[in-house]
């Protein structure tokens, strides 16, 4: 055990002294899927001392191709992307401390995670959630990483409050990565470069050495073989409502309503319903042997079959509703089986 970090404390940048920040770190990371479990391996196995991990999703078969820490056995048990995570991890080292979200990741959540971390890895596939945490990392002044990658390509940039334009001043010169998985695909090794970037960005930054950070957004793309890094100094608004002169973080208020969401890359909808309202595991239990085909229930979620759907509940109240991409046929679905 006195040996694991040997290698990387000869690397001078880190040495002991960076190895000791590492142990002492926390860094959340949101989303446990192709990015989040990637990031999560390369920092657990650095040495840092303590991961939160937010999902809000379970393990596919589709997974297995691009997501390292997922077997089939967890495709088949559909078990939660975070609590497989968690049990790999542990097996790669013990000591760590994990701490793990099986939910959406919603504006109070996303603060919370930001209040109590050196660091943040966005792991998301969509900018309404990155906004979230670019609004939630700058409210309490923490760096965040972002990372992005479809196809072959990827995009990487630590933003840094008060060092650079935010993200929210960035959309408009982003690379276009407005293809998805689910129209273009994804070959894993753009999502190993990306969470590689990522990591060595996350390790800058915790060993103290924010002067060999990212200045430039890096775009790459393996099969083409293209690089481009895109200056960002002079973007930065002086009215950008997270990172100008008067922020009012607009993405943390958002309505509590129920949501309907469909999930990046999949024929999915995500159903968050209005906080006040509660459907518990019970409550689908009784509905799905009412009116589907299988119930199988876990300490996690509900399963039902409900042809030519398939339906997971979780204890929250959140529902995944596979095998469409139409949100209003979404919402006929859930209104016919829970009012």
């Amino acid at each position: 055990m006195d040996n694991r970090y040997a290698r990387q404390t000869l690397f001078r940048p880190i040495g002991s002294e960076g190895q000791r920040k590492l142990e002492q770190a926390v860094v959340s990371i949101i989303g446990c899927g192709a990015l989040g479990s990637a990031t999560a391996e390369t920092l657990v196995r650095a040495g840092v001392g303590t991961l939160q991990l937010i999902d809000r999703d379970v393990v596919e078969l589709s997974n297995l191709q691009r997501q390292h820490l997922f077997t089939e056995s967890h495709a088949l048990e559909k078990t939660p992307k975070v609590v497989a995570a968690e049990q790999r991890l542990r097996e790669i080292r013990s000591d760590v401390l994990l701490s793990t979200t099986i939910d959406h990741a919603d504006g109070r959540l996303i603060e919370q995670l930001a209040r109590t971390s050196d660091l943040v890895i966005d792991a998301t596939d969509n900018f309404e959630t990155r906004l979230m945490i670019n609004d939630a990392a700058h409210k309490y002044n923490r760096p965040w990483i972002y990372g992005a990658c479809v196809g072959s390509s990827g995009v990487v940039f630590p933003f840094i409050p008060g060092m650079s334009a935010c993200f929210r001043c960035l959309l408009p010169v982003l690379p276009a990565l407005n293809e998805t998985c689910d129209s273009t695909g994804i070959i894993g090794p753009a999502v190993q470069v990306t969470a590689a970037l990522q990591c060595g960005e996350a390790l800058k930054w915790l060993t103290g050495n924010k002067e060999s950070m990212m200045t430039k957004v890096h775009h790459f793309d393996l099969w083409g073989n293209d690089r481009l890094n895109i200056g960002v100094t002079k973007i930065k608004q002086e009215h950008c409502p997270t990172c100008g002169l008067a922020p009012t973080y607009p993405s943390l208020t958002t309505s509590d309503r129920a949501k309907f969401v469909v999930l990046c890359g999949r024929e999915t909808v995500q159903v968050i319903p209005d906080h006040q309202r509660t459907i518990t595991l019970d409550d689908v239990e009784r509905v799905g042997k009412c009116s589907a085909k299988l119930v199988r229930r876990t300490p996690y979620f509900v399963e039902l079959a409900l042809e030519p759907y398939r339906l997971i509940a979780f204890s929250n109240g959140r529902l995944l509703i596979h095998g469409l991409k139409d949100k209003h046929e979404a919402r006929r679905l859930y209104h016919q089986l829970f009012g």
